[in-house]
C-alpha cells in the first residue's frame, strides 16, 4: 500500500525541479527583453530545464558524478544552440570556427551589441552557460541536500544578473519579478512527504531550571534578532526606496565599443589619393532586382558630422549588430524604396563597410552599426574577397516641398550646426553675402551650391586638406598659384562650412557614385554635402561643376579685402594636407572617466568573486570551529557529553550516512562503527582504528547515563566523551578523499542541522 508520505517523497523532487526550471526561464524572459524575437528566451529556458533534469535523473548516483555528466550535456546543448543561432543569423563558417569565435568574444560582444540584440552564437553563449550552471547548482542543493531556500540562490543571482545586463534599455520587469516570487513561494510550500519524528536528544530531558534557562536564552536571542532586522530595515529601507525611481546603471558604458582606425575616422582625406589612381578597383557591386539600364544609387561609406576647424570626423559610436538592423522612422515627406545589393570587397581597406543609405539587413559579414548616422563597420577589417549582401531603405524626399520647408533648430541639431573657432573673415563674409540674398533655407543651400559649381574647377591632383586655411586658399587663392581648384573633398567641405555659417545644419558624406553595376573604381569615389530639412530629412547637394562649363572668376562676384587676405605665396602659404586625426576615444562615463577595458573588467569581476568565495569559506570554517568549541568546552559534564554526541552524528551526516531520530544511542554507535569500516576498503591501503569504534560505543553508554540518570556524569567521563568524539570525527574525516576533506571543513550543514 502506497502511503501519503511515500507519495510526497516522490512528488516533492519533481515539483522542485519544475520550480527551479521556471525560475531560470523567468530570468531568460527578463534578459530576452533586449533581444530581437523570443529565441533567446526559449534557449535559456531549455538550458535551465536541461540542467535540472540531468540533476533529477542522476539523483541516485554519487554526487561527484553529476557535475561531469551535466557538463557533457551542457556542451551538447550549447553546440546545438550555437548551430541553430548561426543558421538563423546566416553566419558563414563551420561549427568549430563559430564556437571558438563565440567563446573568445562572447562577453565583449554581448555588452557592446546594439539593442535589440540579435541572437547569434556570441550573444547567446554566456546566457546559456549561466542558465545551465544556475539550474545545476540550484538542483543539487535543493534536491540532493534538501536545502530549498539555499538552492534558490543561484536562480536569484541569475535573475539579478539579467536585470543588470538589461539596465535602462527596457521597461521595468514587473510581472516577471512577481511571477518569480510566486513560483519561489510555491516551491517552499511543497511538503516534504516525511512524517515528523521526535529527535532523540538528552537536552529535552534536562531538569526544569535548565530548560527554563534554555528557553530564556532562546527568547532573548530571538528578540535580539528581531531588533537587528527591524533596525536594518529602518536604516537600509529608505536608501533602497530611493533607488526605485533612479535610472538603472547601464553596464555597456564600462565596455569600449568597436573603434575605427584613424584613416576611417576621416575618410575624406582618402579622396585625393583615390583621384590619383582612378583605375584601382575598390568594390564589385550587383544590384539585385533593380531596373535594367538604371544607374545604381550612391553607396555611402561614412558620414562626417563633427568639424573642429581642422578635420571632419565621423564621431560615431558603433555597436555590434546582428543580421537585422534597428529600423529608424523615415522622414514625413519622403518615400522609401528597398534596395538590395551584393557587394564584394576588392582593394578597399579599413573597417568602414559601404552600403546604400540606410541599411536594414546585412548577411555574410559581421557588422557594427551606428544608428545616428546609419553607417556600418566590419570590426575585423575589410579583406579582399569579402562578400556580403545589404538590404537598404533608400529615402526619396519630396523635392517639390524644398522651397517651403524650414530647417530644425535646438539641442538636437547642435552638433551639425556648430562652427569651430578661428573661422577666417573671408569665409564669414562670403557666407553672409550668399545668405543675404537668399532668405529661405533651401535658397541659401542652392546659392552655395551654385556659387561653388560656377566658380571652381575639379582636378585630380589637388592636395588633400580641408582645414580653415585649406578652404580659404581653395575659395580665394589665385588660380595661377593653385587656388580655386580641388577635389570633391574641398567642394563638400566648403559647402558644409559655408552652410553652417549661414545657419544650415550640414554634414559631409563620403561614398561612391558608380555608373552601373560591376566594378566600383577609385574614380567613382566622391564626397558630397547634405542639409537637414524639417519633414524631409537629409537632402544631398552636388556643388561640383558641370564637365562642359568653364568656371567664372571669383572676383566677378566676391573679392576679399587685400589687407585681410593677401594672396598666399605658393612655397610658403599653400597648405599641406592635414594629418590624419586620432581615433575617437571610447564613450566616457558621466563623471568623465574613460571606459574600463574589457580585460580589466573581467579580471576585476573574477577577482572579486574569488575574494568573496574565499571570504565565505573562511567564515564557514571559523563558524564550524566555534560551534565545536562551544559544544565540547562547556563546563557542565552532561552538556559536554551531549555536545560530543552531536559531533559524532554530524560527522555521520557529513559522510553521507545520516541517522534517524528513531534509533537508540547504541544502534547509532553500531552504525557509526560500520560506517568507519566501510570508509576504509582494503584496496585503499587505509584501515580503521578499532579503538575509535570502541570509543563511540562508550560515548553511547555515557549518553544513556545522562538521559536516564541526570546529574550523575563526572568531568572525567565528559573528558573521555570529548576524546572519543574527536577521535571518531578525525578518523572518519581522514578516510575521505582529499577534496571531500576540504568540503568537510567548510560545509555549512552543522551550523543549521537540528538535533
Amino acid at each position: 500500500m502506497v502511503t501519503a508520505g511515500r507519495v510526497g517523497r516522490v512528488a516533492r523532487p519533481a515539483v522542485l525541479a519544475v520550480v527551479l526550471a521556471v525560475l531560470v526561464a523567468l530570468a531568460g524572459v527578463v534578459l530576452g527583453r533586449v533581444y530581437a524575437g523570443d529565441q533567446l528566451t526559449w534557449l535559456v529556458g531549455g538550458a535551465g530545464a536541461g540542467a535540472v533534469l540531468v540533476s533529477l535523473a542522476a539523483r541516485r548516483l554519487r554526487s561527484w558524478l553529476v557535475a561531469p555528466l551535466s557538463v557533457l550535456a551542457l556542451a551538447g546543448y550549447a553546440l546545438w544552440s550555437l548551430r541553430l543561432t548561426a543558421r538563423s543569423a546566416d553566419l558563414p563558417g563551420g561549427l568549430a570556427e563559430i564556437a571558438v569565435d563565440a567563446a573568445g568574444n562572447a562577453v565583449p560582444r554581448l555588452l557592446t551589441a546594439m539593442i535589440p540584440v540579435e541572437p547569434t552564437p556570441d550573444t547567446v553563449l554566456v546566457p546559456l552557460v549561466a542558465a545551465w550552471l544556475a539550474g545545476l547548482t540550484g538542483a543539487e542543493v535543493a534536491l540532493r541536500a534538501g536545502r530549498v531556500l539555499l538552492g534558490y540562490l543561484p536562480c536569484v543571482a541569475l535573475f539579478v544578473g539579467a536585470l543588470y545586463v538589461v539596465g535602462p534599455n527596457a521597461d521595468p520587469a514587473i510581472w516577471p519579478t512577481v511571477a518569480f516570487a510566486a513560483v519561489a513561494a510555491l516551491g517552499l510550500a511543497v511538503p516534504g512527504g516525511r512524517p515528523p519524528v521526535r529527535p532523540v536528544t538528552p537536552v529535552a530531558d534536562l531538569p526544569a531550571p535548565a530548560r527554563t534557562a534554555v528557553r530564556v536564552r532562546l527568547a532573548a536571542t530571538s528578540a535580539a534578532g528581531v531588533v537587528v532586522v527591524v533596525a536594518a530595515a529602518a536604516l537600509i529601507g529608505p536608501a533602497v526606496a530611493a533607488l526605485v525611481d533612479r535610472r538603472p546603471v547601464d553596464p555597456r558604458r564600462y565596455v569600449e565599443p568597436p573603434q575605427v582606425e584613424s584613416l576611417d575616422e576621416n575618410p575624406l582625406i582618402r579622396i585625393s589619393g583615390w583621384a590619383l589612381n582612378p583605375q584601382q578597383q575598390l568594390l564589385e557591386v550587383t544590384t539585385l532586382g533593380g531596373d535594367a539600364g538604371v544607374a545604381p544609387p550612391r553607396i555611402r561609406l561614412a558620414v562626417l558630422s563633427d568639424y573642429d576647424g581642422v578635420t571632419w570626423r565621423v564621431g560615431a559610436t558603433y555597436r555590434n549588430a546582428g543580421r537585422i538592423l534597428p529600423a529608424t522612422e523615415a522622414a514625413t515627406y519622403s518615400s522609401v524604396d528597398e534596395v538590395r545589393q551584393e557587394i564584394t570587397v576588392a582593394d578597399l581597406t579599413g573597417r568602414l563597410l559601404p552600403a546604400v543609405a540606410t541599411p536594414r539587413e546585412v548577411t555574410g559579414a559581421r557588422v557594427a552599426y551606428d544608428a545616428t548616422t546609419g553607417t556600418l563597420i566590419h570590426p575585423e577589417g575589410l579583406t579582399s574577397g569579402l562578400r556580403y549582401a545589404v538590404t537598404s531603405a533608400r529615402e526619396r524626399p519630396d523635392t517639390n516641398l524644398l522651397p517651403t520647408v524650414n530647417v530644425p533648430a535646438g539641442e538636437e541639431v547642435a552638433r551639425v550646426v556648430q562652427v569651430a573657432d578661428g573661422v577666417p573673415d573671408s569665409l564669414r563674409r562670403l557666407a553672409g553675402q550668399l545668405a543675404e540674398e537668399n532668405g529661405a533655407p533651401y535658397s541659401r543651400a542652392g546659392a552655395i551650391e551654385q556659387f561653388l559649381a560656377e566658380h571652381y574647377r575639379v582636378v585630380a591632383d589637388a592636395p588633400s586638406g580641408h582645414a580653415y586655411p585649406n578652404l580659404e586658399f581653395f575659395l580665394f587663392g589665385p588660380r595661377n598659384a593653385g587656388g580655386q581648384r580641388g577635389t570633391s573633398e574641398q567642394f563638400a567641405a566648403a559647402f558644409a562650412v559655408l552652410g553652417r555659417l549661414s545657419g544650415l545644419p550640414t554634414r559631409v558624406v563620403v561614398g561612391f557614385r558608380p555608373g552601373a553595376d560591376g566594378p566600383v573604381r577609385a574614380a567613382d569615389a566622391v564626397a558630397w554635402p547634405e542639409v537637414l530639412f524639417d519633414g524631409l530629412g537629409w537632402v544631398a547637394f552636388d556643388p561640383l561643376p558641370r564637365p562642359d562649363e568653364d568656371p567664372r572668376p571669383v572676383e566677378e562676384d566676391f573679392r576679399p579685402r587685400p589687407e585681410e587676405t593677401p594672396p598666399p605665396d605658393v612655397a610658403e602659404e599653400t597648405p599641406e594636407p592635414t594629418d590624419s586625426p586620432e581615433p575617437v576615444a571610447a564613450p566616457q562615463s558621466p563623471d568623465g572617466s574613460a571606459g574600463v577595458p574589457v580585460a580589466v573588467l573581467v579580471v576585476g569581476v573574477v577577482g572579486g568573486v574569488l575574494v568573496l568565495v574565499v571570504g565565505v569559506l573562511v567564515t564557514l570554517a571559523g563558524l564550524r570551529r566555534a560551534r565545536s568549541r562551544s559544544r565540547l568546552g562547556v563546563d557542565d559534564p552532561s552538556r559536554r557529553i551531549a555536545g560530543a554526541w552531536r559531533e559524532v552524528t554530524d560527522a555521520l551526516r557529513l559522510a553521507g550516512h545520516p541517522v534517524g531520530g528513531d534509533l537508540a544511542a547504541t544502534e547509532v554507535a553500531a552504525r557509526a562503527r560500520e560506517v568507519l569500516r566501510a570508509a576504509a576498503p582494503p584496496t585503499s591501503g587505509k584501515a580503521a582504528d578499532p579503538v575509535v569504534g570502541d570509543g563511540v560505543a562508550e560515548l553511547a553508554e555515557l549518553l544513556n547515563q545522562v538521559a536516564f540518570a541526570p546529574g550523575t556524569a563526572t568531568p572525567a567521563q565528559a573528558e573521555r566523551a570529548v576524546t572519543a568524539a574527536r577521535r571518531y570525527v578525525t578518523g572518519l574525516k581522514g578516510l575521505r578523499p582529499w577534496w571531500r576533506r576540504l568540503l568537510w571543513t567548510v560545509h555549512p550543514g552543522p551550523l543549521r542541522w537540528r538535533p
